[in-house]
């Protein structure tokens, strides 16, 4: 097939990941050109060329000590090169013959814009419902012209009001990329990811130090102000910031923790990280937010549904003692980027057919 995957323009798709989001991306294509399709990335300026990227926004104003695409962080700024680069290239995709393109923008233009294209697209919904693609998709409905496929059964839900079929394919990761740790050499316990709000760090190091255990931070600060007031004045001999990552240093950090802590305090549509953590062996203990309670089950992890560190830190301790190797069974049966991939070419192939069946009447 020939596909085009349309990328968010936050950050480049590169290593290290900024994000899921980011990483998914990188995954999915890769796996997609080594299956034999032809594959265009469209991303921003400095995404891998191994990708076949074809750039569409410049990373000239991509500030790496901000970690953002401009430095002022001038929303309008942001939102105004965004939607000239999206409207600009859906303007011209039918130009390009692709058979099928595959949205993982996250932005309302694409979808808006499929209403006018022959082309088919299907579009992920890696997020719980954002105000300008809801608008969007309510307005593409009458055209019956897109498909949309949700990362779990939890962000399905979320998403019935504004969509009346929605597909299901569970995010997966590559496992042949995390290796699996019988024994982890530790006791410390580990948070990682985006250093935001959303994601809660400073409740994980509280329940950590109530659990008696030393904790490591591995991300990137993608909310400074957050950063300033919540976490950092946590940071001790007992709590250290290891900072951003490279994929081997994550997954040693990862291998060797006693537990891993996720802390949504949002509706989380999938998690990654929950998937990378069980692909290394390591348990999760965590707050039961968005999709992890579908993710993670007795075997795997302890969860609590509030959002109390007095639990947390009780899970924390419980989830120290599951097994191992129970958390990597789960993950290959349940969480392989090859079946998700495998799942995203059938629908593929099908939007492709309906198409075609529909140009041929």
């Amino acid at each position: 097939m020939k596909i085009a995957v349309l990328a968010h323009l936050k950050h480049p798709i590169r290593k290290p990941f900024m994000g899921g989001l980011e990483a998914f991306t990188y995954e999915v294509t890769k796996l997609l050109l080594q299956r034999g399709h032809e594959v265009t990335l469209f991303a921003s300026e400095h995404s891998d060329p191994n990708l076949n990227v074809h750039s569409i926004l410049s990373d000239v104003d991509y500030d790496m000590e901000t970690l953002s695409r401009f430095r002022s962080h001038e929303l309008s700024e942001d939102f105004i090169s965004t939607h000239h680069a999206y409207l600009e290239l859906m303007q011209e995709i039918d130009q390009y013959d692709f058979d099928v393109v595959f949205n993982n923008s996250l932005n309302y233009v694409p979808i808006t814009m499929a209403t006018l294209m022959q082309t088919p697209m299907v579009t992920v919904l890696h997020t719980p419902p954002i105000f300008e693609m809801k608008r969007a998709i309510l307005a593409a409905n009458r055209y019956k012209k897109l498909t949309y496929v949700s990362v779990s059964e939890t962000n399905a839900s979320s998403w019935e009001p504004y969509i009346t079929e929605c597909k299901v394919i569970q995010n997966g990761i590559n496992l042949d990329k995390w290796i699996f740790t019988a024994k982890n050499a530790g006791n410390y316990v580990l948070w990682f990811g985006r250093i935001h709000p959303d994601k809660g760090t400073h409740f994980a190091i509280a329940a950590a130090k109530l659990a008696g255990r030393p904790i490591k931070i591995a991300g990137s600060v993608a909310d400074k102000h957050y950063f300033e007031t919540f976490v950092k004045p946590l940071l001790d001999e007992s709590a250290e910031w290891v900072e951003h990552c490279t994929h081997e240093e994550l997954n040693e950090l990862i291998g060797n923790a006693a537990v891993s802590v996720i802390t949504p305090c949002w509706e989380e549509p999938f998690g990654l990280v929950v998937a990378e953590s069980l692909a290394c062996g390591t348990p999760v203990a965590g707050f039961a937010r968005g999709a992890l309670p579908k993710i993670v089950n007795n075997e795997t992890g302890c969860l609590t549904a509030s959002c109390s560190v007095v639990e947390l830190a009780k899970c924390i301790n419980d989830a120290a003692q599951l097994s191992r190797k129970a958390c990597r069974a789960h993950a290959e049966s349940a969480l392989d980027i090859k079946e998700m991939v495998s799942s995203y070419e059938n629908v593929f192939a099908q939007v492709i057919e309906n198409c075609e069946s529909k140009y041929a009447l």
